[in-house]
């Protein structure tokens, strides 16, 4: 099966404690991408605090949309959630 061509794959390295991204890197096709990924966890395998994954998505842009919770602190994502909670009651 041949990949939408405007899917664009990030390998995302995120550390949970900082609240930050540690690494991105783009990647053209999804396998290579997650050869890219199977090689950070080996490398990073000893650091509990880092979540690795692959993403994909039409820009980086829009990748900040969708997966949010990488590219705001916790307490950005916890105003977002009360503002959410608030406005739908």
């Amino acid at each position: 099966m041949r990949e939408r061509e405007c899917v664009q794959h990030y390998l995302v390295i995120y550390n949970r404690r900082a609240g930050k991204i540690v690494r991105r890197q783009w990647f053209q096709t999804s396998d290579t991408a997650m050869a890219a990924r199977f090689e950070a966890e080996r490398e990073f395998r000893e650091e509990p605090d880092l979540e690795i994954v692959v993403l994909g998505a039409d820009s980086w842009e829009a990748l900040r949309q969708t997966h949010s919770r990488y590219f705001e602190r916790v307490q950005e994502l916890a105003e977002s959630a009360l503002e959410r909670e608030v406005s739908s009651a």
